[in-house]
């Protein structure tokens, strides 16, 4: 038999299933995996369910309904102050992962250079490989996750087709400030690049830091590509709603992937998507506040057990050290270790690199977009088992 494609079966099962069927095999309180317990604003969803019983449920419009499309524009104009035209620069797709495919298979010609920021969320590498983009990556390093500039810089060559990056950034919850960004925009637009800006937690952001997205910068209209979701910012990631805003140049290529990939997204999420756009600025700050003090209770509590605990600007995410409460095997190991001794399951930090051997060994992420009582019930046990 002839072989498949190399990239793809070469690919390891995800880290998030293998530490979730590990969690399920041990009855493990599960924060791995970065899904909320919460069930989502209850307008959203009795909107959803009335267009599904009252509303048109063939297919909707490739390019998305116009009411979603409509209340993406608005969204953008409200918090970035972008003015988007929603009938030519708004797409709507079947979660942002489907956006990033849609992007990098639209974008990428095969031996075009890619500039990645790791750690990495782990469908970032294969897609841009199996669109034939060769990676160039730039390392953050822990505690402070700061932005290497000048590694960055040495990256981007004649031959860089884009940068793909995260903000707020799953795994490590670094905000990118807008210096950050000005750095990167220079650099797009000295080598004309392109920059495509996963902002899929736009809204869970901390401390007073403020999401700023790279396309409002100087510049940066017309050669970015901006990725939400509705799943992250209103806790319904089963609903695999997406949506992509870019210039009608970019998006007529991105949009040209889209209609061979999936087409079309389920037209009843589409519209409860659009009335979550539309939520009030109390909804949107109660959902940051919310999760803050979900990242404190979880941090403090870590923190007080003995583990190092890094900060969270934003994201479901909290990074340890676990180096203080004693264990001294890689993370893999410890995350391992405390699903089957603790009943607790986090994710190795060394899984969002790709060469995980050659990266930080020694960190842990933990999700806290749960319940209290599963926080605090997760809490209780890394505390038993560690005070051993």
């Amino acid at each position: 038999m002839k072989s498949a494609n190399s990239t793809m079966t070469a690919l390891g099962t995800t880290v998030f299933e293998v530490m979730s069927a590990l969690a399920r095999e041990h009855r493990s309180v599960n924060l791995g995996q970065g899904f909320p317990d919460d069930k989502g604003p209850l307008a959203v969803r009795s909107a959803a369910a009335e267009y599904l019983m009252e509303g048109h449920n063939q297919y909707p419009p490739m390019m998305g309904i116009p009411e979603l499309r409509q209340a993406v524009a608005d969204h953008a104009k409200r918090f970035q102050g972008l003015d988007v035209d929603w009938q030519s620069e708004v797409m709507v797709t079947s979660g942002a992962t489907e956006a990033l495919g849609d992007c990098l298979f639209g974008l990428i010609e095969p031996g075009d250079e890619v500039v990645l920021v790791e750690p990495l969320y782990d469908s970032y590498l294969p897609i841009v490989r199996r669109a034939g983009g060769i990676p160039k990556l730039v390392r953050l390093e822990p505690p402070t996750w700061r932005l290497p500039r000048e590694e960055l810089a040495a990256a981007f060559s004649p031959r860089t087709k884009l940068i793909l990056f995260n903000t707020p950034m799953n795994p490590c919850s670094k905000v990118f400030d807008r210096e950050e960004l000005g750095v990167i925009a220079g650099l797009c637009l000295e080598h004309d690049a392109y920059a495509v800006c996963d902002e899929v937690y736009e809204h869970i952001v901390f401390d007073d830091r403020r999401h700023v997205s790279i396309m409002g910068l100087p510049g940066m209209r017309e050669r970015t590509v901006r990725i939400g979701s509705a799943g992250k910012s209103f806790s319904l990631t089963g609903w695999k709603v997406g949506y992509v805003t870019a210039a009608p140049d970019l998006m007529r290529a991105v949009a040209k992937t889209h209609q061979f990939m999936t087409f079309t997204t389920p037209p009843n999420l589409q519209w409860g998507a659009a009335v979550g756009l539309r939520l009030g600025d109390d909804y949107f700050a109660t959902l940051a506040g919310d999760m803050r003090a979900k990242r404190d209770r979880l941090g403090g509590a870590l923190q007080q057990i003995g583990f190092d605990v890094l900060p969270a600007h934003g994201t479901y995410f909290v990074t340890t050290d676990f180096r203080p409460v004693g264990f001294n095997g890689t993370d893999e190991d410890f995350c391992r270790h405390i699903t089957i001794e603790a009943g607790v399951t986090a994710v190795p930090v060394s899984a969002f690199y790709d060469q995980p051997a050659k990266a930080p060994r020694h960190f842990a992420r933990f999700c806290f977009c749960k319940h209290e009582a599963t926080l605090d019930d997760a809490i209780e046990r890394l505390r038993r088992h560690f005070s051993r």
